[in-house]
């Protein structure tokens, strides 16, 4: 393995910018899909083919023919650098064995890994696939989504996926379906007697270093709006506002401050009816209970992670994470605002659910795979990881897959890095499966 090679690589592709950023109508287009094209082209030898759908590029490559089809995916797409960094963030930076830069970890060192482990590959039998896309970051259903009826309707439908989107070194077998709950309340202002006061509650989070929302641990961790929620509902509080550090759906937010009205002075203060009643249902709505499909280590999760008050409405969305389908999701939470909203004016949607990962521990793929990180003296049991992955767009259909990644850290945050040894081990790791799978 020769270590310069691949993290010159990884250096060109961190400095290529690939953010996806809706907020500011930032976008991977097709320009830039090329660019990330040529890169690979100067290591692989050849230039992939290049597919758009809306807009949005995915690069692929291919090598043989027939029976069985193993795709090789990962994604070049990256979050917004954000603040706090101590190092340029478009620049690769090499400090005591780990390599720094957005991407670095989360996915662009897949995607040197994958390049480097495949290049002069010739499967003994049957057809690699090897496929980078651009908008696993903001959804994948151009990419990945579009990726999948373009292999259907090529012949080409895998047999085998891996997907080089994790962190751990470890091989994942299971990530939980996510959907977005949006429950919207018509506000009721009025005027009640009492005094204003005002209460900040913050997040806890023990034992890890995320404010994903996928990895928040009911029982352990501490939800500052769920906590509020219960303030409010213990306490009968009448709430005049909500205020927060909203960050997006599948975050915890850092804090979340009420303010209400409590005895002691005869002020008139302005109250929501439609506000209060929504924080008082929030405790049965991040409880839902509905029938699972497969085994989960997380259980169900729901967090109310974003809160805003728009055109006369308070909405709140609720990023719920489960191994079940949209149905399923939609049926329980129909009945619970039944009841717990029944007073008020309100409506509710159930988004999202494109799918979730899912692959037995005794399946031929994920058996290799674990064998294949025991030869490398890497981690040999399989896990469950949080989030979501465009695994979601093969698990389910019938693909035995799963994701995997070098070691690294402060992923969607301030001095992401890889680590490089485990670089290095990813690039062995998904030459010897493929010639594992292949052979």
């Amino acid at each position: 393995m020769n270590s310069k090679v691949l993290l010159d690589l990884l250096a060109k592709l961190v400095e290529l910018d690939t953010v996806n950023d809706p907020v500011k109508g930032k976008r991977v287009d097709l320009v830039k899909g090329e660019r990330v094209a040529g890169v690979l082209e100067e290591s692989w030898g050849e230039k992939p083919l290049v597919l758009e759908y809306n807009g949005f590029p995915s690069l692929v490559y291919k090598r043989g023919g027939g029976r069985p089809i193993v795709l090789f995916l990962a994604h070049f797409d990256t979050v917004p650098a954000g603040p706090g960094w101590s190092r340029p963030p478009f620049k690769l930076t090499i400090e005591d064995d780990k390599a720094y830069g957005r991407g670095a970890a989360d996915d662009k060192g897949n995607v040197a890994a994958i390049t480097m482990a495949f290049r002069g590959f010739e499967p003994r039998r049957g057809t690699l696939i090897v496929a980078f896309t651009g908008d696993e970051e903001i959804g994948g259903s151009n990419g990945a989504g579009y990726l999948k009826r373009w292999l259907k309707d090529n012949g080409l439908w895998p047999d085998y996926l891996v997907n080089g989107d994790g962190s751990l070194s470890m091989v994942i077998n299971r990530r939980r379906n996510a959907f977005n709950v949006v429950v919207r309340v018509k506000g009721e202002k009025e005027v009640a007697t009492g005094c204003r006061a005002s209460r900040t509650y913050r997040a806890v989070i023990r034992g890890k270093e995320t404010m994903h929302a996928a990895y928040f641990m009911p029982g352990v961790d501490t939800h500052p709006l769920i906590e509020a929620a219960q303030t409010v509902r213990i306490q009968r509080l009448a709430v005049s506002s909500l205020e927060g550090e909203w960050v997006k759906s599948n975050v915890i937010p850092p804090s979340a401050t009420l303010t209400f009205i409590t005895g002691g002075c005869n002020d008139e203060v302005v109250v929501d009816r439609g506000l209060t009643i929504l924080l008082e249902s929030l405790i049965p709505l991040t409880r839902p209970a509905f029938k699972t499909m497969h085994y989960s280590d997380y259980g169900v999760t729901a967090t109310p992670n974003v809160y805003r008050f728009r055109d006369g409405w308070h909405e709140v969305i609720i990023d719920v994470r489960a191994m079940a389908g949209v149905e399923e999701v939609r049926e329980a939470y129909d009945n619970i605002a039944g009841e717990a909203l029944g007073e008020a004016t309100f409506d509710l949607k159930v988004k999202g659910g494109t799918g979730y990962l899912y692959t037995p521990k005794d399946s031929r793929l994920v058996n290799i795979a674990t064998r294949v990180n025991r030869e490398l003296s890497l981690p040999d049991t399989p896990v469950e990881a949080g989030g979501a992955s465009d695994s979601r767009y093969f698990s389910p259909w019938g693909v035995e897959a799963i994701d995997y990644g070098p070691r690294g850290g402060n992923i969607h945050g301030p001095n992401e890095y890889v680590d490089i040894k485990a670089l290095e081990k990813a690039v062995e790791f998904y030459r010897r499966l493929a010639e594992e799978l292949l052979s």
